[in-house]
């Protein structure tokens, strides 16, 4: 006795959650109407196109009239929807690595960026403490020329007390 396959199954009985049978059932239909038309690459093992080009018909139809809920078992529908998720999933991978390139040369950018915010930090950083160590240097050297200064006004001070007193003496004389 040979068992029957049935020609679809309710997809609420794949155990998918709700939004997973949306997204089946959308992907189905699509499957189904964007099929290849007179040369299938779908293997007809052998048997000619008009099997495969009838189940694929009624699947396509079935699709366009939403399927009421079902996975279509034949195999040229569910050979369409596999092809269908490997081209999706191939589609999904390529902009993965498209965003994966694109942050990856973001954060190289940022780094670069971020390297010479550090390097231009650490320049000013330095030229600080240039400016630093000219300002002590500075005030060292005027606190020379002050010690200096008030030596002068100290011997001038008293050269003219000297001078006023030679001068007091002559004019004693």
């Amino acid at each position: 006795m040979t068992s029957i396959l049935p020609a679809s199954v309710p997809d609420s009985q794949l155990g998918l959650s709700p939004s997973e049978i949306q997204i089946l059932r959308q992907h189905q239909q699509i499957a189904l109407q964007n099929q290849p038309y007179p040369h299938s690459s779908i293997s007809t093992r052998g048997r000619g196109h008009a099997r495969t080009s009838a189940s694929t018909s009624r699947a396509a139809s079935a699709a366009s009239s939403g399927n009421n809920g079902r996975l279509l078992l034949d195999p040229g529908s569910l050979a369409l929807l596999g092809q269908h998720f490997e081209r999706l999933m191939a589609a999904i991978q390529d902009r993965v690595d498209q965003l994966t390139a694109q942050t990856q040369m973001s954060t190289i950018h940022q780094s670069s960026r971020a390297g010479a915010a550090m390097a231009a930090a650490d320049a000013e950083i330095v030229r600080f403490h240039a400016i630093i160590r000219q300002i002590d240097e500075l005030e060292t050297e005027f606190d020379k020329v002050r010690h200096i200064r008030d030596i002068v006004k100290g011997f001038r001070a008293r050269v003219e007390g000297l001078e006023r007193k030679m001068d007091h003496r002559h004019a004693r004389r």
